[in-house]
């Protein structure tokens, strides 16, 4: 008679197990927070010059990212001079870096696609990892953001912004 301890060989080893879940809870975070690392390079969608109305931001949506283009998105009187307000339905944040400018950029972090979230002190922030963009030309100010936030055309006639279609 043989001593050997009985080790079912069908199925899955634990080691296979626990590193399958591992790497399944790894894409699930991932694919949350990672975007687009691609650029607006491909855009075309830029607004004529010499508008009647105020042009701002100096580049296109992105490619359509930008729901609801022409629709009208603030009042003036609702973007702080000095700040600024994120509209995430529309993926976009709206500045006054001072009295009657106003400037618009991607809502979406160079770093690695999360959502700003807060516009304050002159900066717009992403909470992910603390990077952090100029009001003024969406440059990045700190943290690990590569690019700065792509600009967005809008349009501002009268107390109206709304994004260029």
């Amino acid at each position: 008679m043989t001593s050997a301890s009985f080790h079912p060989t069908t199925g899955p080893a634990r080691r296979t197990v626990v590193a399958a879940a591992g790497a399944a809870g790894l894409t699930a975070v991932l694919a949350a927070c990672g975007g687009s690392d691609d650029d607006a390079s491909g855009d075309t969608g830029t607004a004529p010059s010499g508008s009647p109305s105020q042009e701002a931001g100096g580049g296109g949506s992105g490619g359509g990212e930008n729901a609801g283009a022409g629709a009208a998105l603030a009042a003036t009187a609702d973007i702080p001079e000095g700040g600024g307000k994120v509209f995430p339905d529309q993926k976009v944040v709206v500045t006054q870096p001072v009295a009657g400018d106003f400037k618009a950029f991607s809502a979406t972090c160079t770093h690695q696609g999360c959502a700003v979230k807060s516009v304050a002190d002159g900066l717009i922030n992403c909470p992910c990892h603390n990077s952090s963009f100029s009001i003024t030309d969406g440059s990045v100010q700190g943290g690990p953001a590569p690019k700065p936030l792509p600009a967005v055309q809008i349009t501002v006639s009268g107390d109206s912004i709304r994004l260029a279609g």
